[in-house]
């Protein structure tokens, strides 16, 4: 009997890995890859879900984003759109006041506007960004304190 539901496992997951192998699957509930602290600070992994490289015109990045990390003003030529998936986080374009994001949100970035998002100062943050394929044009470093104003502004408007 032992022999049979070892066999059997093991034929499941054998047709399991060749089915998946068939299709070009992706999942955003991968965390991704840790990212480089060129463009942040704090923890932030990226994966990239689909690309130039798959035939599409525009990317599908997930952004996850620990509590209290930043990412720097930056601007797109295309339309940017972002939806939350989990968490918390901040959004600001440049002029506007900071707004805070949450599980749900969709937000649409207009292109050739900078701005900002990232994770609350008490929260992580992941979001879907669906973006052209240019490369992003990073504009200026966003302070800690910056960042750490906005949170205490946000804080004392609403609870978080």
């Amino acid at each position: 009997m032992k022999k049979f539901i070892f066999i059997l496992v093991l034929s499941i997951s054998t047709t399991v890995c060749a089915q998946n192998s068939e299709y070009p699957i992706k999942s955003f509930t991968d965390k991704g890859a840790k990212a480089p602290n060129t463009h942040h600070l704090g923890d932030a992994w990226l994966n990239f879900l689909l690309s130039e490289e798959d035939g599409l015109d525009y990317n599908i990045t997930q952004a996850t984003f620990s509590p209290n990390a930043t990412l720097d003003w930056h601007k797109h030529s295309t339309p940017q759109v972002l939806i939350v998936i989990e968490g918390i986080g901040y959004y600001q374009e440049r002029g506007k006041d900071p707004i805070i994001i949450r599980e749900g949100d969709v937000i649409k970035c207009e292109k050739d506007i900078e701005h900002w998002h990232t994770s609350s100062i008490e929260n992580k943050v992941s979001y879907i960004a669906i973006y052209g394929n240019s490369p992003t044009i990073w504009t200026e470093k966003l302070s800690r304190e910056y960042y750490n104003s906005v949170a205490k502004k946000i804080k004392s408007k609403i609870k978080l």
